[in-house]
């Protein structure tokens, strides 16, 4: 499994979500707190064809991270890609981690 390197985990202020290019695809990297501990998700909303999830809210739902986009707040949950909503939705979830304090995400 190759790793791409899209930032440094400072780059992303905790509670929020940046954008990133990871083999040509745009995808959504979350920091939802301090710790050391990132997500990553499609950046794409399915619903509209949008690339706007980076920008969506990080909410907790029965002790799960999602965020909501900041379309039509459907909910995509962080770790699956889940779409709470409609799973005729889903996103593409990625493998990301931090090393070294670098964020690097597997396509």
């Amino acid at each position: 499994m190759t790793f791409t390197k899209v930032c440094k985990i400072e780059d992303i202020t905790p509670g929020t979500g940046v954008c990133a290019l990871v083999g040509g695809e745009q995808v959504a990297v979350f920091r939802p707190t301090k710790a050391d501990e990132v997500f990553a998700i499609s950046n794409t909303d399915p619903f509209f064809q949008s690339n706007v999830l980076s920008r969506g809210l990080i909410v907790e739902h029965k002790e799960e991270l999602w965020v909501a986009s900041p379309l039509k707040k459907q909910r995509f949950n962080l770790a699956t890609g889940t779409c709470m909503e409609d799973e005729n939705f889903n996103v593409k979830a990625y493998k990301a981690r931090v090393t070294k304090g670098t964020v690097e995400i597997s396509a």
